[in-house]
């Protein structure tokens, strides 16, 4: 079987850091001939891809990945290198396809901007480091593009620095995700060291721990595997690292999409699933996964029942999509977690580039401050329509299979996540039909004005709308050929009517429930917050989970930073002053004694010969 363009993979991710290097030279004055520089680079890694993946396609496909010797110290070598697997291959279509859309998108939405080529040279550093991170065939390159892909998020987030929230907001996504490459770092560390040949390949990690060798201890295996996905959680908003995800909206809209659909939240999915092996060899690993995907999952759902923003309601659903995916890993079922992936990534893009375009034309993301949009802005309201049809689990559209195939996994494994997911996907349900149906269905607001966004805005979601009705139809449950291709294994289907049945009919029913809330009228909206007025506040402020740890770690660090600050101050920077002082002073002296005056020499001379006798001539006293 030919390889010849997963040989030519390592240069899918420099497309676009040519791009990047183009558009930082020439500077903040190439405007709109810089927007297509960046476009250009994006669809030339999205060509290279495709060609790979349709390549990948074929049974007899063996990978391909390719080395260079890095450092050599003494007898320990480091490599750089790039993999094609079938994992990478379908990473690689779906973040260039992403970015590609987004890029694109970007050119009406970020029109006039004075930093447009600002804007799209970030975009392009940020493709490199996402496509970098996927092809990276050992952990050690794979962290450094982890990084790399956490100091871009940070310049994206806060993009329009002029804004106090935005500066804020790129603040703790950066801190807070430190805080989970930590724990990645650390397991970097350990695999280094436990690994035989301290290898770092994820083909040796494959060997050491998927064969059940026992070459490392179930220990360690078990301290590797959850420093791991603390890494995973921080990249990947699981809780309690989640809280730099939703602050994120403060970017443009094509940034939340971007971040949001198919490259940074999922680093961390792709992550376990990349060294699915260690997570498998530790069972109390994979049950705290499956627990924390469960958990976020149900609790970030639960919070976008209450939000008003339009931006934050889609931020807390990706949330909660991607404790779906970590459910599904932690349950064994890695493909249902990358086929999650795979639609989310779609339907996600296209819900919060629809939520930019309703954006530009009403200028402000209160949904309240919304309605009837759907007369005006026809294409965004039909193309946004399917998306939240998708991200509710409707069929035929693609979020209905790759949900019925986590909860499929998860009945199969453990019940009562299936429950947890079950009632998580109710509430997916109601708060998309809330939020669909205040934006778009109702009368339009007297001094609203919208507008349908221009075609280099709509195109994008029209393409990404086909996407979320077609991409499900690729695993079915009674067709695994999706399963089978990314594994090279056959696949145990998790075929079952009762998951199905449950899942329709929980969709319908948080939409019909929205229906009569918010269009029809049938209840009034404000039936619950009238009666449990505490919880809806609780479900507003996001359980106070913010204020928790401004409490407990914010305040506190801060004061002790001023407790250090003081030592510096007065104690340390005080010592140094004071010796610098007391050398003065002597100097001073000294310049007085040394006057040149020899009346002054005598004088202190007759005055030491004084005090010399009385002390000699007391002595007796003494």
């Amino acid at each position: 079987m030919s390889t010849f363009f997963a040989e030519l993979a390592w240069l899918v991710p420099v497309f676009p850091l040519v791009a990047f290097a183009i558009l930082t030279a020439m500077g903040k004055g190439f405007k709109k001939a810089g927007a297509w520089v960046g476009t250009a680079g994006t669809f030339a890694s999205l060509v290279l891809s495709v060609c790979i993946a349709i390549e990948s396609l074929s049974k007899s496909f063996p990978g391909y990945s390719d080395k260079i010797e890095w450092l050599k110290v003494g007898a320990l070598k480091l490599t750089a290198g790039y993999e094609v697997t079938n994992l990478t291959a379908l990473m690689l279509v779906v973040v260039t396809l992403v970015s590609f859309l987004v890029n694109l998108y970007s050119h009406g939405y970020m029109h006039g901007d004075e930093r447009i080529s600002t804007f799209f040279a970030y975009v392009s550093l940020f493709t490199f480091s996402m496509l970098g991170l996927v092809l990276s065939d050992n952990m050690l390159i794979f962290y450094i593009f982890w990084e790399l892909v956490g100091v871009c998020s940070f310049l994206l987030v806060g993009f329009w620095f002029h804004k106090p929230e935005a500066k804020a907001a790129a603040k703790k996504a950066f801190i807070v995700t430190r805080i989970g490459d930590l724990g990645l770092f650390i397991a970097v560390l350990l695999l280094f060291w436990y690994m035989p040949g301290h290898s770092l390949d994820f083909t040796e990690i494959h060997n050491a721990f998927g064969q059940g060798t026992g070459i490392i201890s179930l220990g360690i295996t078990t301290l590797i595997g959850i420093l791991i996905f603390i890494g995973a959680v921080g990249k990947s908003g699981q809780f309690p690292l989640h809280v730099w995800l939703p602050d994120a909206m403060e970017g443009p809209t094509p940034i939340s999409a971007l971040i949001h659909a198919a490259t940074m939240v999922a680093a961390g999915v792709f992550l376990v699933a990349r060294t699915f092996d260690i997570f498998q060899a530790s069972s109390a690993t994979m049950m705290t996964v499956a627990i924390v995907g469960a958990f976020t999952a149900i609790f970030a759902a639960s919070i976008g029942l209450a939000q008003n923003d339009i931006k934050r309601i889609l931020a807390y659903s990706t949330v909660s999509q991607l404790g779906y995916m970590m459910l599904a890993l932690g349950v064994g079922s890695m493909t249902g977690a990358m086929f999650h992936l795979f639609t989310h990534a779609f339907f996600k893009a296209l819900l919060f580039l629809g939520a930019g375009s309703v954006i530009h034309a009403v200028h402000t993301q209160d949904i309240r401050e919304m309605g009837g949009l759907g007369r005006s802005m026809k294409i965004t309201a039909w193309t946004f329509g399917i998306g939240a049809l998708a991200l509710s689990g409707i069929p035929p559209f693609s979020g209905f299979w790759s949900k019925d195939a986590v909860l499929a996994a998860a009945l199969d494994k453990q019940p009562i996540l299936f429950v947890v997911g079950v009632i998580a996907a109710f509430f997916t349900a109601l708060y998309m039909a809330r939020l669909f149906f205040l934006v778009f269905a109702g009368k339009p607001k007297q001094d609203q004005h919208a507008k349908e966004s221009p075609a280099v805005m709509t195109i994008p979601l029209v393409i990404l709308a086909i996407l979320a009705v077609t991409a499900g139809f690729v695993e079915t449950p009674f067709n695994g050929w999706f399963g089978e291709w990314l594994t090279g294994e056959a696949q145990e289907h998790h075929a079952s009517g009762i998951v199905m049945i449950v899942s329709v009919i929980v969709g319908l029913l948080g939409i019909y429930i929205g229906w009569l809330m918010y269009a029809k009228g049938s209840i009034r909206s404000d039936a619950v917050s009238s009666r449990v007025p505490g919880l809806v506040k609780v479900l507003a402020n996001k359980y106070y989970i913010d204020e928790i740890y401004d409490l407990v770690f914010v305040k506190p660090l801060r004061g002790l930073g001023v407790v250090l600050q003081a030592i510096d101050d007065y104690v340390v920077d005080g010592a140094v002053r004071a010796v610098g002082h007391c050398t003065k002073a002597v100097g001073r002296l000294n310049s007085r004694l040394q006057s040149g005056q020899v009346q002054a020499y005598v004088l202190t001379a007759i005055i030491g010969i004084v005090i010399l006798a009385l002390a000699i001539a007391g002595r007796r006293f003494w």
